[in-house]
């Protein structure tokens, strides 16, 4: 970009004590709606994002001319929100109605030379196809035409759930609703090139909780990335593997374990076992969940109860235009919600807040700033103040 964002750079009324230079993504663009609305020269906007089964999201607003004092509010504004639709609904074409002064930049920005170069490399293997971003006439964009499915929330019967973390995994036996056994089990899955070490601990787990029953009815279970008809298409759990044995082994290694037990077998990203819980615990519908652990997951649960078959990764989404925002390692970009709700937004606030970690896994650092807390240390009630606000502003 030529100039510098004006109105997204618009502070907000609470600031982070640990972080003043936090700029929240409902702030900016409230302050760039506003002078939209203002303006007598707004132009539509439409963006579809098409998944699976040739499943469509379609998002509608109205933006500013791609020109004049504004540009590059206006271009900022659509790069960062096809980012976080990207992550929010996920999908191979992305197709960008509008001025083409617009659509165009997009198109580039997103190639596989691009500055989201690595946003193109992750949603090709997702959806087994190449990805691509179109820009178009706004009447051209593809209508919606959303998927969502009804899963989990049965009680009955003897059953066994397990959550795949990064740093341990849980596993639990339930009879009738009631649990009968629960277990956590360390494990440091992220560097290990062995799928079948994967496939054996996990299996280990499954045997450990069927023996606390007379019977296993069905399994289910929840791990941080994405699965899509229980094969495993991305999860940081296996980064060590190498790319011929995860396509081999790791892609259908529930759907071995599916076969090995006979019984119904599903597994979803953590993010959307989340809202089920919270739904089944609230009795509610039209639930988000949100879980904070190694790095962020976030769920839906829709009005009627169904999940919304979204990618929901947003550990990617963006949610601070700070341009000097802490870089996520993996992607390489700034703002995007791992740094803010996780592990490692403690371990990025620690040194603000005048604390030095001890040298280990962020798990047990953040115990460490845990352990503080529970002193009424105040410089660790800073670090979660300052997570607090994060996700106020980040909520809206």
């Amino acid at each position: 970009m030529n100039h510098t964002p004006k109105l997204l750079l618009t502070p907000p009324g609470i600031l982070p004590p640990l972080d003043p230079g936090f700029r929240p993504i409902a702030t900016g663009n409230r302050a760039y709606r506003a002078a939209v609305r203002a303006s007598k020269k707004k132009v539509p906007l439409a963006i579809a994002l098409e998944r699976e089964s040739s499943a469509v999201s379609r998002y509608e607003t109205e933006i500013l001319p791609p020109e004049g004092d504004h540009a590059a509010d206006t271009l900022h504004f659509v790069e960062r929100l096809v980012k976080f639709l990207l992550w929010q609904y996920g999908g191979w074409r992305v197709t960008v109605g509008g001025p083409r002064a617009i659509g165009d930049p997009i198109k580039n920005i997103y190639a596989a030379s691009g500055p989201r170069a690595f946003d193109c490399r992750f949603m090709g293997p997702v959806y087994q196809k190449g990805f691509v971003v179109e820009a178009a006439d706004c009447q051209d964009v593809p209508a919606a035409r959303e998927l969502p499915v009804v899963l989990g929330g049965h009680l009955d019967g003897c059953r066994i759930g397990f959550d795949l973390g990064a740093s341990d995994y849980k596993i639990a036996a339930v009879v009738d609703g009631e649990a009968v056994f629960t277990e956590e089990i360390p494990w440091d899955p992220k560097i290990q090139p062995d799928p079948d070490w994967h496939y054996e601990k996990i299996s280990h787990g499954l045997h450990l909780a069927a023996s606390k029953m007379p019977r296993v009815d069905a399994i289910g279970g929840s791990a941080a990335g994405i699965y899509i008809n229980n094969r495993v298409m991305v999860a940081s759990l296996f980064r060590a593997v190498p790319k011929d044995l995860f396509a081999k082994k790791v892609q259908p290694l529930f759907l071995r374990m599916q076969k090995e037990w006979g019984v119904p077998f599903e597994v979803a990203n953590d993010g959307d076992v989340t809202a089920l819980a919270g739904g089944m615990s609230l009795g509610k519908n039209g639930v988000l969940g949100c879980a904070m652990g190694s790095s962020e997951a976030a769920g839906f649960l829709n009005g009627n109860g169904q999940i919304t078959g979204w990618l929901n990764e947003l550990a990617f989404a963006p949610i601070d235009y700070n341009p000097q925002a802490a870089k996520e390692e993996w992607s390489g970009d700034r703002g995007v919600g791992a740094l803010y709700f996780s592990q490692q937004a403690v371990a990025k606030l620690a040194p603000a807040a005048g604390i030095d970690l001890p040298k280990g896994r962020q798990a047990e650092q953040l115990k460490f700033v845990q352990d503080l807390h529970k002193k009424d240390d105040p410089r660790a009630e800073k670090i979660f103040e300052t997570i607090g606000i994060y996700l106020g502003y980040t909520i809206a």
